[in-house]
């Protein structure tokens, strides 16, 4: 399935799976191939390789728009 890139930053990359799993969640994924499962809802950090730190700015923009987030899970995910 392709990987849709939602949001680009200089270091990472937020992006979102079709019929992906439970919860719904967002990736993170980084420059150099290593990647965060983040929750929608809660924000936290389902799973990943990722330091906090370096999430920062993904989840700054996360937190803006949730809305977002959520509107392109339920298109993905049906």
């Amino acid at each position: 399935m392709p990987m849709p890139t939602i949001k680009r930053f200089p270091d990472c990359a937020i992006t979102m799976y079709a019929a992906d799993h439970q919860p719904p969640h967002f990736h993170v994924r980084m420059r150099d191939g290593r990647e965060a499962l983040i929750i929608i809802g809660t924000l936290e950090v389902l799973s990943g390789s990722v330091k906090e730190r370096e999430l920062t700015e993904a989840l700054a923009w996360a937190v803006v728009n949730l809305q977002t987030l959520t509107a392109k899970w339920q298109e993905l995910n049906p």
